[in-house]
């Protein structure tokens, strides 16, 4: 009787394990059917990229086509967990001072010729000494590669966010057979032209400001993929014409979206698909920056009294639409190091005009106590044209003029912030996912270089510099929150910028289009799952 008993257990085990794998193989076959491979795939932006090497340019407009046409080693999942990707396992060893990627064998670069440990060691080393995020690849000292499949990335401290680095827009993979060639990377050639990338697309044309055309590269390393057949980057600086285009469906995708009109509106339409996922790893801050080598922004107290002149709450609730919450902080609040414990400065307009006046800046016969021209980044008019027009006013009420300066398109803004030619401007700044990446190349003296998004505003604080080191070199998390602790309280007391709201910023899609990416990194990462349903 037992025997049979355990027969009967047996056999009912194993038909329920038939059953597991014949629904396991039911749900595959639905979603094979479900992917249909093919089809041209149209994102819309209105950021001009310069050119298409994420390697030594930072930003979207860069992100965007990058991480298509360049595979990087890893990436991350939509709870910051890394994933398989050029490197298909990896290991940090335990006192954070190398990490091991052992490369996908196969892989080859556009050109055919094959993906190698060389190749990355170039890259991550091309990025250290190019890339305005300096103290992202700051502790690497070098790259061992034992063999054509491992490469080794060691350093000289201990570097908590270095897998988190090697993320889709972060380390990019070149073909050191192309750009180590001695030539000048930051402007070579093949930035832009006849690029030979690692990634799912290859370049068809690039025409700056108008469009990037990618085709799929049938030798991409994980087979099958990708699935759509092109994918169009389209760039129009007004965006109410991306968003016209993807009413009309002749745009599949506009990403960075925060208008809160069109974030209304479109929120009815039954063929589009509105996410804010996606953007927790980038961490927007929208902030008015002062050059710190001008005066009267030298002057610590005329900073503090235009923070009090400005409104947050109105920019945010009357210009935002209450998409964008505030933001007193240099560190985003998704992230584990953000504090609350940040100097603040109450709206206060009478306050505000005794600063000026106790600080010896008086209003003269014209009522006017200095002036100031205000620049923008050319994006989202919410967040960076209206606010610059609402502090122009708000700064009058003190007797400050300002002039709105308009650039005409990203590269032009991003060279008067290169070459310190501002006195006060809006921006909107990435965390990158981790402060080391994303937050320290705006405050630490050593990264005040002639390239946007580093330390434009030329701050210089010893105990900063001090306390920035100190929580990049250690890796226990709770020693690294009680310095960034200490830090945020620092620079919102002495305001080389002033914090003004999160950015709320969401994807919409037509319905048809499926897998829109929203991982930590959203559309800056490899669309090679994006298929038409």
């Amino acid at each position: 009787m037992m025997q049979k008993r355990t027969f009967s257990r047996k056999f009912s085990s194993l038909r329920a394990a038939l059953l597991v794998c014949l629904a396991c193989l039911a749900a595959a076959n639905v979603t094979a059917q479900e992917i249909k491979r093919g089809g041209t795939l149209v994102l819309g932006g209105t950021q001009v990229a310069r050119h298409l090497n994420g390697a030594v340019q930072s930003g979207a407009a860069t992100a965007l086509p990058s991480t298509q046409l360049f595979a990087s080693p890893l990436r991350f999942d939509d709870k910051w967990n890394a994933q398989p990707y050029l490197a298909e396992r990896w290991s940090l060893a335990a006192d954070g001072k190398s990490l091991t990627l052992n490369l996908r064998k196969g892989a080859v670069f556009h050109d055919g010729k094959p993906i190698t440990s060389e190749d990355v060691a170039f890259s991550i080393m091309t990025i250290k000494a190019n890339h305005p995020f300096s103290s992202m690849m700051g502790p690497v000292e070098n790259v061992e590669t034992p063999d054509p499949l491992t490469a080794i990335i060691r350093m000289k401290v201990p570097h908590p966010a270095i897998v988190l680095a090697m993320s889709p827009a972060l380390c990019p993979i070149l073909p050191k057979h192309i750009y180590g060639d001695g030539q000048d990377i930051k402007s070579h050639p093949r930035n832009s032209v006849d690029v030979v990338g690692s990634g799912p697309f290859k370049l068809v044309e690039f025409k700056a400001g108008q469009r990037t055309v990618l085709e799929r590269f049938d030798k991409f390393f994980l087979p099958g993929k990708p699935y759509l057949e092109k994918l169009i980057i389209t760039v129009n600086p007004d965006a109410s014409n991306l968003i016209l285009g993807l009413e009309r469906g002749d745009i599949h995708i506009v990403p960075f979206t925060s208008a809160p009109a069109d974030l209304k509106r479109l929120a009815t339409n039954p063929n589009l698909v509105i996410t804010p996922k996606g953007y927790e790893g980038i961490g927007s801050i929208n902030w008015l920056a002062f050059n710190l080598t001008r005066k009267p922004m030298s002057d610590l107290a005329v900073r503090k009294a235009i923070a009090t002149a400005i409104d947050k709450n109105f920019i945010t609730k009357a210009l935002q639409g209450g998409f964008s919450p505030v933001s007193d902080s240099p560190i985003h609040s998704s992230s584990p190091f953000h504090v609350v414990d940040t100097v603040r400065y109450p709206f206060d307009v009478k306050k505000a005009a005794a600063m000026l006046d106790a600080a010896g800046y008086k209003v003269g016969p014209d009522g006017v106590r200095f002036k100031l021209t205000i620049d923008y980044y050319p994006g989202p008019d919410d967040q960076q044209k209206m606010p610059a027009e609402y502090i122009r006013t708000a700064l009058k009420k003190v007797g400050i003029a300002v002039d709105v300066r308009t650039s005409p398109d990203f590269p032009s803004w991003a060279k008067r912030m290169a070459s310190h030619d501002f006195d006060i401007s809006m921006d909107a700044n990435f965390n990158w996912g981790d402060p080391i990446i994303g937050v320290h190349r705006t405050y630490l003296s050593t990264n005040i270089r002639p390239i946007v998004w580093t330390n434009t505003q030329s701050y210089n604080n010893p105990k900063v510099d001090e306390l920035l080191n100190a929580a990049g070199s250690v890796m226990d998390p709770t020693q690294r929150k009680a310095y960034y602790a200490a830090f945020q309280k620092i620079v919102t007391d002495e305001l080389p910028v002033y914090f003004i709201d999160q950015v709320g910023y969401h994807t919409i899609s037509q319905k048809k289009v499926g897998n829109v990416p929203t991982t930590i990194w959203g559309t800056a990462s490899p669309f090679d799952e994006v298929y038409f349903k």
